[in-house]
């Protein structure tokens, strides 16, 4: 079985309040002090992939979209004994991480790569989480598509996913091709590459690519921006009031508080 994983390279998540900051300009956020870390659910979905060739013959593929930061992805991804790596070079201006661009791109990558029997992408990303990109991606390519799987199988040809749904799990047989998006559960934790392993990625070769090498002009990755336009980003401020309930005893404080909650409710027509 060829499969495919896309992995993200975003801003860590975990970065403190404290330290987080925007760009009103590029409407983009500042990485200032952060790192820039493998997007979570792509972890997921590399970890399912490398379980799934554990029991079943294949290869592994990863594929990212990024600076050439992303190559960092890319190489813990080797450490964990992917087969092939593919960077594809897009410098993301701002808001211009935009799910219908990078779905194209990753369309154009993955004809030119070769043909895939499972393509797996996380379920969303830590930074703009619009879960959006596995649907358009199999949109451009073709192909069905499953999404919030957890646990994948081979059988008789084909896969059998199980998807996790608000109500329980959901069990769905399907042929291959086939694109699905994966969200974690206790079965796909990311596994962590050895020290070893990591200082022998680096020795390994990584196939990059700009748009143009895909046959994409900048009019045809913009062009799939148009439906989406990011107007403002910004950081919501705060704002309290604290009234001190007066009184000389408890209980003209208690019937002083007892009155200020009567009157709001009172106000808020309740």
């Amino acid at each position: 079985m060829q499969i495919l994983v896309c992995l993200k390279q975003i801003l860590d998540p975990e970065v403190p309040p404290r330290d987080f900051q925007i760009d009103r300009g590029r409407r983009a956020a500042i990485q200032g002090s952060a790192n820039l870390v493998t997007n979570i659910f792509c972890e997921n979905a590399l970890e399912t992939a490398l379980q799934l060739r554990e029991r079943s013959e294949g290869e592994i593929s990863a594929l990212s979209i990024g600076p050439a930061s992303a190559e960092d992805v890319l190489r813990k991804a080797i450490a964990l004994k992917v087969d092939h790596a593919c960077l594809v070079e897009q410098e993301v201006a701002g808001s211009g991480s935009h799910s219908a661009i990078t779905a194209r791109l990753l369309a154009a990558a993955i004809r030119k790569l070769g043909t895939f029997d499972l393509i797996l992408l996380g379920r969303e990303a830590g930074d703009w989480g619009a879960g959006q990109t596995g649907g358009l991606l199999a949109e451009e390519l073709g192909l069905p598509f499953v999404g919030f799987v957890d646990h994948i199988e081979a059988a008789d040809g084909g896969v059998v996913l199980r998807r996790q749904t608000d109500t329980g799990w959901e069990k769905v047989r399907a042929e291959l091709p086939l694109v699905a998006t994966i969200t974690n559960s206790e079965e796909n934790v990311p596994r962590i590459p050895k020290t070893r392993d990591i200082m022998k990625s680096h020795r390994k070769p990584l196939t990059t690519w700009k748009p143009s090498d895909l046959g994409l002009s900048e009019e045809d990755v913009s062009s799939a921006a148009d439906a989406l336009e990011v107007v403002d980003l910004y950081i919501p401020e705060k704002t309290g009031e604290c009234e001190f309930i007066q009184g000389e005893s408890i209980e003209e404080k208690a019937n002083a508080f007892a009155a200020r909650i009567a009157a709001v409710v009172q106000r808020a027509g309740v």
